[in-house]
């Protein structure tokens, strides 16, 4: 029991569902399931049903996502495997790294153009003023003053 409870502690820091923590939710709700049947026929209350039933579905959607983990895990190792396959019989593709030595001493491309500015371009800030006076919250902030005055 010592031994459990030590790998149960210890799944709680292992991603994914692990043994002793599915054990230990089946446990859990089968004790639930238990209890509520104890306090339905204690009580003859419906909302005991309804809370069986509740409790009924999510332990199924519990064990339902673990399956599929699974189901996924094992289609990952698959696919991961046929790649190490394929992979291990062809390096030259997978492995290779493509150097590409330039004799010029120049960098980027050359059939990259710089184009001039052509025509009256004005820079936006020409007029003198700080760059504040043409930012947006001042153009905001014109807008609420003529608000407030109306």
């Amino acid at each position: 029991m010592s031994q459990f409870l030590t790998e149960l502690f210890q799944s709680i820091f292992t991603p994914g569902p692990t043994h002793s923590l599915l054990v230990a939710t089946n446990v859990a709700f089968a004790g639930l399931q238990a209890t509520l049947l104890a306090l339905l026929i204690a009580t003859y209350s419906i909302h005991f049903l309804i809370l069986s039933f509740l409790s009924a579905g999510l332990w199924w959607a519990i064990n339902w996502f673990v399956a599929e983990l699974r189901i996924a895990e094992a289609e990952m190792a698959e696919k991961k495997r046929r790649q190490e396959e394929v992979g291990s019989g062809d390096d030259s593709e997978t492995e290779a790294e493509t150097v590409i030595e330039s004799s010029d001493t120049k960098s980027g491309s050359k059939e990259v153009e710089v184009i001039e500015p052509v025509g009256d371009l004005k820079p936006r800030f020409a007029s003198g003023g700080s760059r504040s006076e043409h930012s947006t919250e001042d153009e905001w902030e014109r807008v609420s003053e003529n608000e407030k005055d109306k």
